[in-house]
């Protein structure tokens, strides 16, 4: 072989001409020149601590706001609806489109969420972490879109008085795209979760976990088959899809932050070792 570096000591004493590169060296070379898995794992956890935490914590502000808000239209408004084609309402923005910003937070973070997840799991399980990643992109690149044309187009134009053609996109309206997109995008996310299920199948937390998503992924899909049946139309499914999501993301979030945690504790120290040579 071309003499490109220090030679192999376990050569020389095997013929070896002096300064011949063994298998023992290539075996460093190759170790040196890669991310160690360990230490992806490790980031995983490191990061993946700090997203659930912060799951939790954007999912219940999600939570709080979004049931502050009262509902102008749709079979939850109570009193002074606002009638079709529902863009009379520029006495109510700001305040009626606070609750968007947190929904924008938690899209962003839960791909986070997810992507330290599939870094953490065993290989043999990736599968499903990859299923599930692919679930959470479609969740938040949906959400985005919604929720971004809301904030950048249609209340701009309305506080214009730019109405025209506005009803189908306003989401005051209890049939128009943003109620459709929204129902949509929180389902993907219930989804994802399901395909994530299967990873934890270790102590109390995981099972717990594991059940949660199973159990949110059940009762979505049960009030997406059972609400149009008895009546309710999508705007019913929205509302229960995004509760259901709601409170899977904080128990979960928890949970998950707990088990990062006893990870990074019990993670053992890892040590480089030379490799021999062959």
């Amino acid at each position: 072989m071309t003499d490109i570096s220090a030679p192999d000591p376990g050569n020389e004493g095997r013929g070896a001409p002096p300064g011949t590169l063994g298998l023992g060296d290539v075996y460093a070379m190759r170790e040196s020149s890669v991310v160690k898995p360990e230490l992806a794992s490790k980031n995983a956890v490191r990061l993946g601590f700090w997203a659930a935490i912060l799951t939790a914590i954007v999912a219940a502000v999600f939570m709080v706001v979004g049931i502050a808000t009262p509902p102008r239209s749709g079979p939850f408004c109570g009193t002074a609806c606002v009638p079709y084609p529902y863009t009379d309402v520029a006495a109510f923005i700001p305040q009626d489109y606070l609750w968007l910003y947190p929904g924008f937070l938690l899209a962003a973070l839960f791909v986070v969420l997810m992507a330290c997840i599939h870094g953490y799991v065993a290989e043999d399980r990736k599968i499903f972490s990859r299923i599930g990643l692919s679930f959470a992109i479609l969740y938040a690149a949906v959400i985005l879109v919604d929720y971004f044309i809301q904030l950048a187009v249609v209340v701009p134009s309305l506080q214009a008085g730019e109405n025209a053609g506005l009803s189908l996109f306003t989401q005051y309206n209890p049939h128009g795209i943003f109620i459709v997109f929204e129902a949509l995008g929180y389902l993907l996310l219930i989804t994802a979760l399901l395909f994530l299920a299967p990873v934890f199948a270790g102590g109390r937390e995981e099972r717990v976990i594991r059940w949660s998503f199973v159990l949110g992924f059940a009762l979505a899909v049960s009030a997406f088959v059972a609400l149009p049946l008895v009546g309710y139309d999508i705007v019913a499914f929205e509302v229960t899809v995004l509760m259901i999501d709601w409170v899977v993301l904080i128990l979960s979030g928890v949970l998950l932050a707990l088990v990062f945690r006893g990870a990074a504790r019990s993670a053992p120290i890892q040590k480089t070792k030379a490799a021999p040579g062959v």
